[in-house]
């Protein structure tokens, strides 16, 4: 492993300290001065972002199901090789072709995509969520970890200084020790069209998913996109994305998809882990589409010098009582944290302490969480030196697998009181049917 200059250590060794979950001792690429010669797995969306974020390393391979989408991300690196199918390009590269693997695929092919980079001791950056359900979140998480490598999820605002700030003070107790967290969302299908709102309201009258069978775009394998899914006729209400990540088969709706962002906050600053106990609500649970409305709220138990503390989710039209009745500022998107001597509200970009008169004088603490680098550039900077990332696999896998223990709960109607060693929910084993599911043939995540 390359020599880290001491200056550069002190950073690192700091930002370990806050990061909740550390993982385990990194191997390195090389010099921190070579370039790295990364595989990026998904190229359209996020993945067309990501890529152009690995500018300056070597891209050697290029992966998408997407003619197009690999067309596109071919005039940024002409020089990398083309595949189509992931599997394909594993059989394929030998291990001295590449270092590490960006992964922006639809999420429920995230783990096939990622497993064997880790299987190969591959640095892998994932996108959010991690996985698409909990018992492929603890396959990843236990593969990271024997692995040893550099690994990073995809969730680009833990990098702002604004929750740095928010960490800061609630780990220094400015609002005193905190028992309540309620974290809202607007969001309810994402980015959609009126028309397809309406398709939405129909598909829950019917109670299934689109009978007709619409022509598959021009250059797009819509049989490697389903992946390991169950099989279905192309539709245009899966493809392109993000309209894919309502439907259970593809993703885990608003709860798994920003809950990874704006539950990090929280997770981050009061050092959470597993929950004890999750229940939901919302309307009756529909077998193909996660709701748009709906709540969830999880219990944690005491962490170190920390008391055990209560964190609900609100999307869509649900929102916190204080928000309802006009007890703090009506933001559209937020984090309220409850302490014993006031509350702090943040969102992506600001924070503010309440009530506000209370606060107008406080001592604010020292910073002492550096500023990032840069997601990727964190990330990359790993690969590199063996140094930490803040969203590794150890840490965001539990924030993955919490998130989907909110629609555990939802789906399954029932209080659910999870056992995180053994993985098992002894009060209602019935709801376990949505920890995993089967695979469609020829996908597997052992092989």
């Amino acid at each position: 492993m390359a020599r880290m200059p001491r200056r550069e250590f002190l950073r690192v060794s700091a930002e370990t300290a806050i990061t909740m979950a550390a993982g385990p001792v990194i191997l390195a690429a090389g010099s921190p001065n070579e370039k790295l010669n990364i595989a990026v797995v998904g190229c359209g969306g996020r993945g067309f972002s990501n890529l152009l974020a690995m500018v300056g390393e070597n891209i050697v391979a290029l992966c998408d199901v997407s003619e197009a989408n690999l067309q596109r991300a071919a005039e940024r690196a002409p020089l990398a090789r083309r595949f189509r199918d992931f599997r394909r390009m594993y059989d394929e590269l030998r291990d001295s072709e590449f270092d590490a693997v960006v992964v922006s695929t639809t999420e429920h092919t995230h783990a096939f995509a990622t497993l064997p980079a880790l299987k190969r001791r591959k640095h892998v950056y994932c996108e959010k969520p991690l996985t698409h359900n909990i018992k492929e979140a603890r396959v990843i998480t236990q593969a990271a970890k024997a692995a040893g490598v550099a690994t990073q999820m995809g969730t680009q605002v833990h990098a702002s200084s604004n929750y740095r700030r928010v960490v800061e003070l609630i780990q220094s107790r400015v609002i005193g020790p905190v028992t309540e967290v309620h974290v809202w969302v607007s969001r309810a299908w994402g980015w959609q069209t009126a028309e397809e709102a309406r398709a939405n309201r129909d598909l829950l009258h019917t109670g299934d998913r689109p009978r007709e069978e619409l022509p598959v775009p021009a250059g797009l394998d819509w049989n490697l996109w389903l992946g390991p899914a169950p099989a279905r006729p192309f539709h245009t209400c899966y493809y392109p994305g993000p309209k894919w990540y309502r439907w259970w088969d593809f993703g885990g709706g608003t709860m798994s998809d920003l809950g990874a962002h704006w539950l990090d906050l929280p997770f981050w600053a009061l050092k959470l882990d597993a929950p004890h106990y999750v229940e939901a609500s919302g309307p009756p649970a529909h077998r193909e589409i996660a709701p748009a409305s709906m709540s969830a709220r999880f219990q944690y138990g005491p962490r170190g010098d920390m008391p055990p503390v209560v964190v609900c989710w609100y999307q869509g039209t649900r929102k916190p009582e204080a928000w309802s009745q006009g007890k703090i500022p009506p933001w559209e998107n937020g984090a309220l944290f409850v302490g014993s001597k006031g509350m702090l509200l943040a969102d992506y970009s600001k924070h503010a302490l309440l009530p506000e008169d209370m606060f107008m004088d406080v001592q604010r603490p020292p910073r002492s969480i550096p500023e990032s680098i840069g997601h990727h550039a964190e990330w990359i900077h790993a690969c590199k030196t063996g140094a930490p990332t803040t969203c590794n696999f150890a840490y965001s896998g539990l924030l993955t697998e919490a998130n989907h223990l909110g629609n555990v709960a939802y789906r399954s109607g029932k209080r659910i009181e999870w056992e995180s060693a053994t993985m098992k929910i002894g009060n209602a084993p019935e709801a376990e049917q949505f920890l995993g599911r089967e695979y469609r043939a020829g996908w597997s995540l052992e092989g």
